[in-house]
């Protein structure tokens, strides 16, 4: 979702929206094919997640480490969703201006992360191959990844798709499932934000979950499905305050992890982390579950777009947030890890 921060900024992100993707044409988009654009990142450490403060844990969890990433590439940002492939380490994501992104984080010897290596980007293609200039048709959200198979949700032109990964070249999409979800009660620019595969040993037996950002029922709750698996049917989860939800993921022990933020102009931006039970998760059923934590400006946030969960190699459960710049100058691409404690 192109993430509104009202009032002054609007007019400049208009402006820098139509210089990235009108005026300054990149060389993939002025020969009409699409390839594969390495791209150079630099990244600022950040070792304080509370902004002049010293803590570490923040309910459950315990900040790790975190990058704040820049580029002179026009292409490079609007990093709306993002899996690892290789855990804590290899990643594709998706970016709603019609892109894919690859890369690697590194970490240091104390398990922080420490940079971005051999990231590189590629615009989504067409069944024949070539670009697609209009971004409205692209605008992709949610990623989830199973097999050597990337499923997307696109908003706007709501859609679930399937890709085969290949970081050397994407090909267009080979299959489109259907979401459940009455195509009429999404909203153009609310649409499906979170797509995720549940644990192959769990409740979910693997099932894959959609959940939209802000499409809401008469009752005010957000609507979500089980598109795939065993507790096929369509779900809602309960909207708590005014946040709308950004990403998600499933937890080893079966419970969804949601990412979700807010905005106004008088609180500014906000994020926030809520664990769904797990057996909350099913067809007719109105999702809930607590929220760990929450954080505002007061911390090192910005547009928090993108989650995964991924075990590491000592055996902490670790999670991943990336944020989405809109290619403003006033917000910023970061990547933040923390441990999530079970205990």
């Amino acid at each position: 979702m192109i993430f509104s921060w009202g009032g002054f900024r609007q007019t400049l992100f208009a402006a820098t929206a139509l210089f990235v993707a009108g005026i300054a044409l990149s060389p993939a988009i002025a020969a009409g094919t699409v390839s594969v654009e390495p791209i150079e990142i630099s990244a600022r450490l950040i070792d304080r997640f509370h902004i002049g403060g010293d803590e570490k844990r923040f309910g459950p969890l315990e900040f790790v480490g975190g990058l704040e990433m820049t580029s002179p590439s026009r292409d490079f940002g609007a990093l709306s969703a993002f899996r690892f492939l290789k855990p804590g380490n290899d990643f594709i994501g998706v970016a709603d201006t019609g892109f894919w992104f690859f890369g690697t984080v590194t970490h240091d010897a104390n398990k922080r992360p420490s940079g971005i290596r051999n990231f590189r980007m590629q615009e989504m293609a067409d069944a024949a191959g070539m670009l697609i200039d209009e971004k409205w048709k692209v605008d992709a959200e949610g990623l989830a990844v199973k097999d050597g198979i990337a499923t997307v949700g696109f908003e706007r032109n709501h859609r679930v798709a399937q890709f085969k990964i290949d970081p050397d070249g994407m090909k267009p999409q080979f299959r489109q499932l259907d979401f459940l979800i009455p195509a009429w009660e999404l909203r153009r620019n609310r649409g499906i934000e979170t797509v995720t595969h549940a644990n192959p040993d769990g409740q979910h037996r693997g099932g894959l979950v959609v959940v939209s950002e802000k499409s809401l029922d008469k009752s005010g709750n957000i609507y979500a499905a089980v598109i795939e698996g065993r507790h096929k049917g369509v779900f809602t989860v309960k909207r708590n305050g005014n946040f709308d939800i950004a990403d998600g993921a499933f937890l080893p022990d079966g419970d969804l992890l949601l990412l979700e933020r807010s905005f106004s102009m008088a609180g500014g931006v906000k994020m926030r982390l809520r664990r769904i039970y797990g057996e909350s998760v099913e067809k007719g059923a109105v999702a809930d579950g607590p929220v760990l934590m929450e954080a505002d400006m007061g911390y090192q946030i910005d547009n928090m777009e993108g989650l995964d969960v991924w075990t590491r190699d000592d055996g902490a459960l670790m999670v991943s947030l990336v944020s989405d710049d809109n290619h403003s100058m006033l917000q910023r691409n970061l990547y933040l890890e923390f441990v999530l404690h079970e205990d």
